[in-house]
């Protein structure tokens, strides 16, 4: 008979643990570091000033690749590039309900991106250089962390690219692998 009290009363203990982290809100991390490795390598600071909002601020080198074919030659090219979004994660609580993680601000979001790409750092007679450019436009991405803080970032959206010559539309979209650096 006390076997089964003990077993109510640890019943009632769980339930009711469980409860209230249903309870507790659903928030982004206040303070985020991340190393991204492929594609962009370089460095990320995600500051959460609300519960849904962060501001997103990334360092990090392009590599690019081209192919003068007048002169039969190639060569790589390095462009240093600062990229800011205010980024609106809108369904950590759906998320969190369906039993997925959301930590590490993982979720979908909306976003304005904006991204500066200063003057190459490498160049070589056969081709120009590459001058420096702004972009800024609405971006959707997703962002997950899986375990070991491995960081999967996606997004894609439409925007305006600005340089010293011409003013365009231009396709915005990244995809970053990295990890999450802390807590």
């Amino acid at each position: 008979m006390t076997k089964n009290y003990f077993v109510l009363f640890l019943s009632v203990l769980f339930i009711t643990a469980a409860n209230a982290q249903d309870d507790a809100p659903v928030s982004v991390v206040k303070h985020q570091f991340k190393i991204n490795a492929l594609l962009l390598p370089g460095f990320v600071y995600e500051h959460g000033f609300s519960t849904k909002n962060t501001l997103y601020s990334e360092a990090s080198i392009v590599l690019g690749y081209r192919h003068n074919s007048w002169y039969d030659e190639s060569t790589w090219y390095f462009t240093p590039r600062i990229t800011e979004q205010f980024r609106h994660y809108y369904n950590l609580e759906k998320r969190a309900v369906k039993g997925k993680r959301t930590d590490f601000n993982s979720g979908n979001f909306i976003a304005l991106h904006a991204n500066y790409d200063f003057q190459s750092i490498s160049a070589n007679k056969w081709f120009n250089e590459e001058v420096p450019s702004f972009a800024i436009g609405p971006v959707w991405g997703i962002q997950r962390t899986y375990k070991r803080k491995l960081n999967i970032d996606l997004y894609v959206g439409a925007g305006v690219l600005i340089d010293k010559y011409d003013t365009e539309f231009t396709p915005l979209a990244n995809f970053s692998l990295g990890w999450v650096i802390g807590k």
